[in-house]
């Protein structure tokens, strides 16, 4: 037999395995899937809050300072800087979002205002990290103290002189503009109100997206694939992006890495920034001390659910917003008709691994932990209030602890670099 014949008797190698692609119409798929959870949990235990349009527009709201505080971690992140200062520049452009708004009457001015004292936040972390070396976890935490005691003395500087204002809060800031789809408000509402499964869940999802939405909500919306635009389909995005996998490569193709790295912390400053400026702008209408609430951490957490993406993030950030909007809408009955849809979704990922996968431990540990959150829906009524407050923060950990096996995150995020230094 020759060398021939034996390589054609051996077994031809098995296919690589296809990588899973988020495409629009998978997540299109998704998204209508996910609703008709929604309403299968709707008409089983009567929580009629869950998809009603007041949910889905509180949803909206408190996804949008997250996702922004989540987009300028991927900026940063992106050109090799962690960014855990996110919170202090969110301090920052609650602050100056305030100040600008109240300084040249117009909420629109604030807006920049915040971006621009987010901005400021992210040159000190940049000219910390990217000029001088220093680590880049203390210099976020830095600007995490500096950003809350700072404000606070320009609080009891400047506010607490204004009619209104005080040392921990300032006066009402001017309203920033809303719109709504014209016409289709009342027959969303009264379509909702029958309660019919699917369609009236339907109507809920699009009331909430459609009426009396902010402007500073759509320009935060436009964000995120305007941010997907310029990392990956324009040279100057591919240029940040080479700083945060292979800086000493980039450098030997001419790359200016100092650079690079200090315009996508700025960025980074900028956004979160602007997620601070939302909050004071528009969430509240008023500056008050402590305003953030940790978002800029949660923005964090978001983005690295979203895997370093945009759309990802924005996702993750939407995750965050309707949990915090349903323990504030109905609380326990809500956060138990959730318990139905968490115990479903895990069966069907159970039964994706089983088939789709040959994950055969996983796909027991997932049915595991579905049987058990079904047990607990069926054992009980509601959910005690002091849980429904949790619910947010622990839905963050359990999608981040099911999600760590598919991240992967920019080779040298983190790492310092100095110019000229060897592979």
């Amino acid at each position: 037999m020759t060398a021939t014949d034996v390589a054609a008797e051996k077994p031809a190698a098995a296919p690589p395995a296809r990588r899973f692609r988020l495409t629009f119409p998978v997540l299109l798929i998704g998204l209508a899937g996910l609703v008709i959870l929604l309403s299968i949990a709707r008409v089983v235990t009567g929580a009629n809050d869950i998809t009603s349009g007041g949910t889905v527009s509180a949803a909206l709201g408190l996804a949008v300072p997250i996702g922004l505080a989540g987009l300028g971690g991927l900026w940063s992140e992106r050109a090799g800087v962690v960014n855990i200062g996110l919170e202090g520049m969110m301090i920052l452009g609650t602050w100056f979002g305030a100040w600008g708004a109240l300084q040249f009457g117009n909420p629109w001015a604030g807006v920049l205002a915040g971006a621009l004292g987010g901005a400021i936040g992210g040159a000190v972390h940049a000219l910390a990290t990217v000029t001088f070396g220093v680590d880049q976890i203390i210099s976020g935490v830095a600007i995490n103290i500096v950003g809350l005691g700072f404000t606070q003395y320009l609080s009891k500087l400047v506010f607490a002189t204004m009619k209104g204002g005080g040392a921990k809060q300032s006066p009402r800031v001017p309203k920033m503009g809303k719109i709504s789809v014209p016409g289709i408000g009342q027959p969303l509402q009264d379509l909702q109100n029958k309660r019919w499964f699917l369609v009236s869940d339907v109507a809920g999802v699009l009331h909430g997206i459609t009426q009396n939405i902010s402007l500073f909500t759509i320009l935060a919306i436009v964000l995120v694939p305007l941010s997907f635009y310029l990392l990956w389909r324009t040279a100057f995005g591919l240029r940040i992006r080479s700083c945060g996998e292979r800086p000493v490569a980039a450098e030997s193709l001419g790359v200016n890495v100092y650079l690079y790295k200090w315009i996508a912390v700025m960025v980074s400053g900028g956004l979160a920034g602007l997620g601070g400026a939302f909050l004071s702008l528009v969430a509240a209408g008023i500056y008050r001390d402590g305003q953030t609430g940790g978002r800029g951490y949660i923005g964090l957490a978001a983005m690295i659910f979203g895997n370093w993406r945009p759309g990802g993030l924005a996702g993750g950030a939407a995750l965050f917003g309707y949990t915090d909007a349903l323990q504030l809408r109905q609380g326990g009955p809500s956060v138990h008709a959730l318990l139905l849809v968490v115990a479903l979704l895990l069966a069907a990922v159970a039964v994706y691994q089983l088939v789709r996968q040959s994950r055969n431990k996983a796909a027991l540990a997932t049915g595991i932990a579905a049987v058990a959150v079904f047990a607990v829906f069926a054992v009980t009524d509601t959910v005690p209030e002091a849980f429904t407050s949790f619910t947010p923060h622990l839905t963050t950990l359990l999608v981040l602890s099911l999600a760590s096996q598919r991240l992967r995150m920019p080779a040298a995020d983190g790492v310092p670099y100095r110019r000229g230094q060897a592979k």
